[in-house]
């Protein structure tokens, strides 16, 4: 077992963002516009160490991320209740793609990808995750070729703010291990999801084969082939096959739960057992259908 994984388990999971208070607006996963302060006393209260937070078109004038004074407030009430945020999951370009836009739009998305990569050294914040699945996917090589020109663009200033760029895209491994050729600078990482991966049909043997020592963050979820997600343990994510596969590549990063939703109001307590699941897998034991279904 590695000591990483175990230790790792022990000092607590990150948690996506909008999991920790019931959905706004019928939204799965999104930012919270009414409630991200009491998220941040939640986390604690679920024994976790932190939130990777969202950065959306459905939060534009309530997150504070968008202003020096919200930076400041945010960074006190972290303090205060003892929550890291290290992550921001930028699905503002998921509502907004870089792609299949006219020029003018795009170089306006450019500059907000710039602008964020600016703010994160205030919050303490090391990476940004660039979703390209669902309405960002690449689906042409010219798209692909569009994408690695706007990150070549931005790379200079995540150097300068020393912020990682983690992608996660929906290509299959040689696809992505392909794309991956044109952005070897090491602040280019894959952030790994799990279920989604699952749901898509690829073995992690195969991602891992592909770009194994390039993924640097974990979404810890579970889905059904060609479906949805579904609490851990109850979908088709081979989670001992993963394990293995950290393990050979002595994976270092982080691991935030992005797992399926339990009943509104009982966030905090499901929170809490998803995350004592999850980390009875990172120690070695079998993360089982029996033992999620007793969840």
């Amino acid at each position: 077992m590695s000591d990483y994984l175990s230790q790792y388990a022990d000092a607590g999971l990150y948690t996506m963002q909008g999991r920790l208070g019931a959905p706004e607006g019928g939204r799965f996963q999104s930012f919270p516009r009414e409630g991200w302060m009491r998220e941040i006393a939640n986390a604690r209260e679920a024994g976790l160490r932190g939130i990777e937070w969202i950065y959306d078109l459905y939060g534009e004038g309530a997150n504070p991320l968008e202003t020096a004074e919200g930076r400041v407030q945010l960074r006190e009430t972290l303090e205060a209740h003892g929550v890291s945020v290290v992550s921001i999951c930028a699905d503002y370009f998921m509502d907004r793609p870089l792609l299949r836009c006219s020029e003018a739009e795009h170089q306006s998305l450019l500059e907000r990808l710039q602008w964020l990569l600016a703010i994160c050294p205030e919050l303490g914040v090391t990476r940004v995750v660039l979703p390209f699945v669902d309405a960002s996917s690449m689906r042409t090589e010219q798209e692909r070729e569009q994408v690695v020109a706007a990150l070549t663009k931005v790379l200079p200033d995540a150097e300068r703010h020393g912020v990682e760029l983690h992608l996660e895209t929906d290509l299959g491994p040689e696809d992505f291990a392909a794309f991956l050729v044109h952005l070897e600078n090491p602040l280019v990482w894959v952030n790994y999801d799990a279920g989604n991966s699952a749901s898509l049909g690829f073995r992690p043997a195969d991602e891992f084969a592909a770009y194994g020592p390039r993924i640097g963050s974990f979404h810890i979820k579970d889905r059904r082939l060609g479906s949805t997600t579904v609490p851990l343990g109850l979908g088709d994510a081979d989670f001992a096959e993963l394990l293995e596969q950290l393990q050979r590549y002595q994976y270092r990063g982080d691991f935030v739960l992005q797992v399926a939703r339990g009943e509104p109001g009982d966030e905090v307590q499901w929170l809490r057992q998803m995350a004592a699941l999850a980390c009875e897998w990172l120690r070695g034991n079998a993360l089982s259908e029996k033992k999620g279904a007793s969840l």
